[in-house]
């Protein structure tokens, strides 16, 4: 894709985005990498559903901005650190959901439950420290929380799922926020079971 086909696909997901509820106000941000190593992502502070495609904005990993009348997302080293350290990944997703939200608020993880999170989360859902928005440290600490894996939550902050383009890093988004509901859900009626590891490790064999 080229950069206009891309800041279209960005705008196209962050309007879906705030229209699922995955977003509120202006919170969150999603960005794309090129195969030449520009960071096509949101633009900090501005109505997702007035954007349009000539508010995306084009950085370097650096911060250096490309293309855009406006700042990239607050959150634009958090992205860059996870590219810098994950080649494959083309893509990154940070939402605040509101179910995802609430388990890192309580700092606390969203285990194997449902059999479709072993397919597009491979793992439980780990928690990132906290860390001062907008810096690299919240970078390095979901990096961390990453480690090989492609979905975390950020301690008192969202959840973020990456991929190797914005589709399936998007729907790995919309995965985590249905399962951390229905993961809600279950314990206000009983004690939620997991997936044996047995289990797990089969379905992941079939899937590597």
């Amino acid at each position: 894709m080229n950069l206009i086909e891309l800041k279209k696909q960005v705008l196209e997901h962050v309007q879906q985005a705030y229209r699922s509820s995955l977003m509120a106000g202006t919170s969150g941000n999603l960005s794309v990498l090129t195969e030449d190593g520009k960071m096509v992502i949101t633009p900090s502070g501005i109505n997702y559903m007035t954007m349009t495609v000539d508010d995306v904005m084009v950085i370097d990993l650096d911060g250096k901005i490309l293309e855009g009348p406006h700042r990239p997302s607050s959150e634009w080293p958090m992205h860059a650190e996870i590219y810098k350290n994950r080649p494959e990944v083309r893509s990154v997703v940070h939402t605040h959901s509101p179910y995802a939200t609430a388990f890192s608020v309580v700092n606390e993880p969203i285990p194997l439950i449902l059999i479709e999170m072993v397919y597009f989360l491979l793992r439980e859902v780990p928690v990132a420290p906290v860390a001062t928005q907008g810096t690299i440290s919240v970078g390095e600490g979901v990096v961390e929380a990453l480690k090989n894996g492609v979905a975390c939550l950020m301690q008192n902050h969202g959840a973020v799922t990456v991929g190797r383009d914005l589709p399936e890093a998007y729907i790995r988004t919309e995965y985590v926020e249905d399962a951390a509901k229905i993961y809600h859900m279950a314990r206000t009626v009983g004690t939620p079971t997991l997936i044996p590891d047995e289990i797990v490790k089969e379905m992941l064999a079939r899937i590597q």
